[in-house]
């Protein structure tokens, strides 16, 4: 079993905002870390809430661990950790009355871990929760969905609330929480740095639809843009361009191979692309 997470043809339809996830599909490896991208309202969390089965799919599988996960598999449940952006707990607990609600929750609910997180994340015990900052919630979110001793974890923006030195320590205890072979991270997240530092592969989706699934090392090493002007751009080759879009006096081409599109088109300048530019593409540029 080669895959924590496997998604195949993902339907939801919502009648009263036009939206629709089409035929979603793409996997996720044991010991990798996923980032999960696209524009405001392309659907992640809608496909997060598929996986966790807390939005019910109009036709289509999940499987987690394996398995499709059924309303009362608790067991599935229990080796999930999620963050949500936003409000994860009602806000009149403490960090301590959190802890004993999770405990009852979890069986392998770990107070001692939990208490660890706390103090490594300077978050107090027995302040309300109403009372922390932004940044102070989503690390008690971190630390509650870390001390159950999860396999999966699932975080829907989970790091878009940390100032960047916190942050950095949060990507390392994602970092080190996947050096368990059996452990792996989906993480949406529109901090594309984040994700470059950290993802093993990026999945891209847009209005709905997957759009392409890549490793680190081919966004490293293949993926590129080509600068062309408008002569240059007629003669490349429609199968060599994923997206392109026309910006002041020049033509944005995205090629999956850029040294091929280097020894083919001489003349053209090629440059690396980052995570950010090839979403634009996706979401702003045109298919040939």
């Amino acid at each position: 079993m080669d895959n924590i997470l496997e998604l195949n043809q993902i339907c939801k339809t919502f009648s009263k905002s036009n939206f629709t996830l089409d035929n979603l599909s793409f996997s996720l490896p044991y010991g990798a870390i996923m980032g999960f991208v696209g524009e405001n309202g392309a659907g992640k969390t809608t496909t997060i809430g598929c996986i966790l089965n807390t939005i019910a799919k109009d036709k289509g599988t999940v499987k987690l661990f394996g398995k499709e996960m059924q309303d009362m598999d608790t067991d599935s449940r229990e080796k999930i950790g999620v963050v949500y952006d936003g409000d994860n707990f009602p806000t009149y607990w403490t960090a301590k009355q959190l802890s004993h609600v999770m405990s009852g929750l979890y069986r392998q609910w770990d107070s001692a871990l939990f208490q660890k997180y706390l103090e490594e994340f300077h978050l107090p015990a027995k302040q309300k929760i109403k009372q922390y900052s932004k940044g102070m919630t989503t690390k008690l979110a971190i630390a509650a969905a870390l001390s159950h001793h999860p396999c999966l974890l699932i975080l829907d923006e989970a790091t878009s609330g940390l100032d960047p030195i916190v942050r950095d320590d949060i990507l390392d205890v994602f970092l080190e929480f996947v050096q368990e072979e059996n452990h792996s991270i989906l993480l949406s997240s529109h901090i594309t740095s984040d994700l470059e530092r950290i993802a093993d592969y990026i999945t891209f989706i847009h209005n709905g639809k997957f759009i392409m699934t890549a490793s680190k090392n081919e966004l490293v090493y293949q993926y590129a843009v080509m600068r062309c002007r408008k002569s240059q751009f007629l003669a490349v080759d429609p199968a060599d361009i994923l997206a392109w879009r026309k910006r002041d006096f020049q033509i944005d081409v995205l090629v999956p191979n850029g040294k091929e599109a280097e020894r083919k088109y001489k003349g053209v300048v090629i440059d690396h692309v980052s995570i950010d530019e090839m979403m634009l593409l996706f979401v702003k540029g045109e298919k040939r």
